[in-house]
């Protein structure tokens, strides 16, 4: 049964990504904050859900944190989702190293897609925030026909 920590400093968001989580066979834990969340992979924990924007120790400073815990051998990989805020921040989601991220507002399919992607040992990339490419012109415009 795997085990998944959502961190929020926000009571809704934790109750919605919990709501949208569960299932009968997954265990969603809750941690208020950054430190609360990495204290929490400690444990047994096979995925990290976090939120851009916490208090003091935001989703980017806490997969930062686990992945140079990591490299010193102190905990085991932990894949981390990350709810991004916009769409620029998918730099900093990439530069962080995390496994996957979804551009908020959310979507419930899209996140437990990401979820399960995640879980088994995927990864889960948002291309919601890219434009439709669009082609100005045809083939019969650009050849005068």
């Amino acid at each position: 049964m795997p085990t998944v920590i959502v961190a929020s400093d926000a009571p809704s968001l934790r109750k919605e990504l919990v709501a949208q989580i569960s299932d009968p066979d997954t265990t969603v834990v809750q941690a208020a904050s950054g430190p609360d969340a990495i204290a929490a992979v400690r444990d047994d924990v096979d995925l990290l859900v976090v939120d851009m924007q916490m208090g003091n120790m935001g989703a980017i400073a806490v997969c930062l944190e686990l992945r140079l815990e990591e490299s010193y051998n102190d905990i085991d990989h932990v894949p981390v989702l990350i709810l991004l805020d916009r769409r620029p921040d998918v730099f900093l989601a990439r530069r962080a190293g995390a496994e996957g991220w979804l551009v908020k507002p959310l979507d419930p399919l899209a996140l437990r897609r990401a979820v399960a992607a995640l879980l088994a040992g995927g990864t889960y990339r948002d291309e919601s925030y890219k434009p439709v490419p669009v082609l100005v012109g045809s083939p019969t415009l650009a050849t005068g026909s």
